[in-house]
């Protein structure tokens, strides 16, 4: 009863205010997991329409062949490789009241339902097979677009509502068991609501969808709206901070990033993997395995699998950590879907459907928990990227990604072939007495039903297998993840230091990680004896990590005290004083003699590590002098973004204002107000697309600018940050004078 009671009053105390340590309060917590529940509606609903090979809407209800789809499917990856460009490059240079993706929840969201009720209602039954796979196209090049920034904005939302990696992992936690509801839901009802709509034991007639689809995309998108109401981002990163980065920058940066290609390599390898996921389907829709009511079970059961990885996830990534979550997760597939295989041979017996319902519960448990580490993971890979580049470029993850579409565009293959060679073709559908208008037929045949899904579970262990090898190379590590965010805020304090425009609450915050950094900087590691209790060995295992983020933290703050820290001010010094326009001039090692460098100590890589990026930033420079400075560089002033996202700032706020004007006059019916008041918010729009169109023209000048200069530019940087980090004692002055301010408000 106490608990409870502790649990309702920390409830009150932090539903607008999160804890100390954390970032989210449990308002934002509600509202993105509720609003997910709306989002995971649409997602459901959109995904059964997505191009793929094993598409049951598009294949089996719409009537579309696996080879016909997956010309189309070609056609509709290729068309996203702008598209996702595009969205890479409008979400780094987002800079909104609103945040870097809530913004696009909304509009993107709205796109996406509408495209989404355009695909259930157009009328396949009367078109030919060209007219039905050019709509389904058509339909899926808008949702390459607009259903991908949708889910994307909404999924990475998480990435920026809190640095703290394991307050990220509790969230999604929570987020996925509220969200997962709506999709448990429909999966449970889909079977009997079809039996209601069409008499028959069957979910591929097209009116299921019709009837069921409209009303949960549209409520759903309404319902997805509470996480963009109701949250708000928070980006480690200085104030006066602006992005510079064009796409081939961008590109050049994450294709250092070690991490990015593993959890990369992995998806890719493992893209066989799940062709086992429609047989329990088939079971139900071709042999006749069991009844709706029964299919109803079966489908909320093996649904209900991933809700359980959801209440233990937090435990198991604090007991052993995401890495051997990851690989005893994936171990475990490769031997439960092993056990499908004598399973599906028995199709026939009543009993068939229960027992491969066993092996599909366990299979989506383990899969359900390494998935539900993946948003986590990706925000990590992120705060890695900014850490390692200073560039908080999380939109170019999704365009680099790109590279997995080409692969995937070359493994898909595999899966139609896969099934054309087991039989699933019109050749052995005529043989079985069909017309071969729908080559699923086959599958009424059991012989050919047990051939084409054990093929379909021998493919997916190979997959399985081939996931697993690239995570036995992941380990970044949660107190990595926190060593490197303190000291991003250690970075952005003292750049805005710097420029004069410190926030009390930052500093507050940012200086209590410096303090405790000294606190614990000296400190050995403890080993828990076996004798210890549990409170103990976690009061030793907490100090533990003390000590290493301590260690991270104390090396930041005297990397320039040390022997590499000078070598790299004097060469910092060095370009500077060449200036602007002769900084090329510096001799620099060329990168064999760099690659020759020794690396035995953390030091020595460290020199050498930053040679070869210098020779590598000032070969970029050189080739960028020569393509838009012949005549020598003109400097760029970086002012004008002041004034732009000011102006950008005030004309949203205009906008806004005007907007709810507007909706006040039409509840007072004032018609000439609403008219003027309508008027007043195009010029606003038209303004908006002004500033736009300038800070666009100003990013890309900017850019172009800082690959021209940047070893000069890096170098400047380096000697301020130098040259800041040795004011550290005024900052703890002006620390206890923000704290008196705390303490009296």
């Amino acid at each position: 009863m106490e608990k409870i009671k502790k649990l309702l009053g920390d409830f009150r105390k932090y539903w607008l205010k999160p804890p100390k340590g954390r970032y989210m309060s449990f308002k934002e917590i509600a509202s993105l997991s509720v609003g997910g529940i709306g989002h995971r509606l649409v997602v459901y609903c959109i995904n059964q329409m997505i191009l793929s090979v094993g598409n049951v809407l598009i294949g089996n209800t719409i009537g579309i062949a696996p080879r016909a789809m997956y010309a189309i499917y070609i056609i509709s990856v290729l068309s996203g490789f702008p598209l996702t460009a595009l969205r890479a490059k409008m979400i780094d240079n987002t800079r909104s009241m609103k945040g870097k993706y809530r913004p696009y929840i909304i509009s993107m969201g709205i796109p996406t339902a509408a495209i989404g009720v355009l695909f259930i209602i157009t009328p396949y039954e009367h078109m030919s097979l060209f007219w039905k796979c050019a709509a389904v196209l058509a339909y899926n090049i808008g949702f390459q677009f607009f259903s991908n920034f949708y889910n994307d904005s909404f999924d990475s939302l998480i990435n920026v509502l809190s640095p703290n990696s394991i307050e990220r992992s509790d969230v999604l936690s929570i987020k996925s068991i509220v969200e997962n509801l709506s999709p448990s839901i429909v999966t449970i009802l889909l079977p009997i609501v079809a039996k209601w709509i069409t008499g028959e034991e069957t979910l591929y007639d097209i009116k299921i969808y019709r009837i069921l689809f409209p009303p949960l995309i549209v409520f759903g998108f309404l319902l997805s709206l509470l996480a963009y109401v109701n949250t708000s981002e928070k980006i480690v990163q200085a104030k006066t901070h602006v992005i510079q980065m064009k796409f081939s920058d961008a590109f050049r940066a994450i294709a250092k990033n070690k991490y990015f290609w593993i959890i990369s390599l992995a998806g890719w390898l493992g893209f066989l993997e799940s062709s086992f996921n429609n047989i329990i389907g088939w079971m139900y829709s071709y042999q006749k395995a069991c009844t709706p009511g029964q299919y109803a079970i079966v489908t909320a059961i093996a649904g209900n699998a991933a809700f359980w990885p959801n209440v233990v996830a937090p435990f198991f990534i604090r007991k052993f950590g995401k890495k051997k979550i990851l690989v005893f997760t994936n171990v475990m597939n490769i031997f439960f879907i092993m056990l499908m295989l004598p399973v599906v041979k028995m199709t026939g017996d009543p009993k068939v459907i229960w027992m491969f319902l066993v092996f599909i519960f366990i299979n989506n448990f383990t899969t359900a928990l390494g998935h539900l580490l993946n948003p986590s993971i990706q925000a990590d890979i992120r705060d890695y990227q900014q850490y390692v580049t200073g560039e908080r470029i999380d939109g170019m993850f999704a365009a680099v990604g790109l590279i997995g579409n080409a692969i995937t565009l070359a493994t898909s293959s595999v899966l139609p072939t896969i099934y054309e060679k087991a039989g699933l073709n019109k050749t052995v559908a005529i043989s079985l007495g069909y017309d071969g208008s729908n080559v699923y037929d086959v599958l009424y045949n059991s012989e050919y039903f047990v051939k084409i899904c054990s093929v379909l579970i021998i493919a997916s262990v190979v997959g399985a297998t081939m996931n697993v090898i690239p995570f036995f190379f992941y380990d970044l590590t949660e107190t990595d993840q926190r060593g490197m965010v303190r000291v991003l805020k250690i970075r952005a304090l003292f750049e805005d230091w710097g420029n004069g425009v410190l926030e009390d609450n930052k500093l507050i915050e940012t200086y209590e990680i410096i303090k405790e950094a000294k606190e614990y900087e000296n400190k050995p590691l403890s080993v828990p004896e076996k004798k210890a209790g549990k409170e103990e060995k976690k009061k030793i295992l907490e100090e533990n990590e003390k000590i290493r983020i301590a260690s991270r933290v104390t090396e930041e703050l005297l990397k320039y005290n040390t022997e590499q820290g000078a070598a790299e001010i004097r060469i910092a010094k060095s370009i500077v004083a060449a200036g602007l326009n002769g900084f090329q001039s510096i001799e620099i090692p060329d990168k064999k003699t760099a690659k020759a460098m020794p690396k035995s100590t953390e030091s020595e890589k460290e020199i050498r590590r930053n040679t070869l990026m210098r020779i590598e930033s000032y070969k970029t420079s050189e080739k960028a002098i020569k393509k838009y400075f012949p005549n020598g560089i003109e400097e760029f002033d970086s002012k004008i973004f002041d004034e732009l996202f000011t102006a950008e700032y005030e004309n949203e706020v205009a906008i806004n204002e005007a907007l709810k004007a507007l909706k006040a006059a039409k509840e007072s019916k004032r018609k000439e107000d609403i008219a003027e008041i309508k008027q007043a918010v195009k010029a606003y729009q038209k303004e908006r697309s002004q500033i736009a169109a300038k800070i666009k023209k100003a990013t890309d000048e900017n850019s172009i600018y800082y690959r021209a200069a940047k070893p000069y530019l890096d170098a400047v940087k380096l000697l301020n940050q130098a040259e800041n980090y040795t004011h550290l004692d005024e900052i703890e002055g002006l620390y206890q004078s923000a704290l008196a301010r705390a303490e009296n408000v």
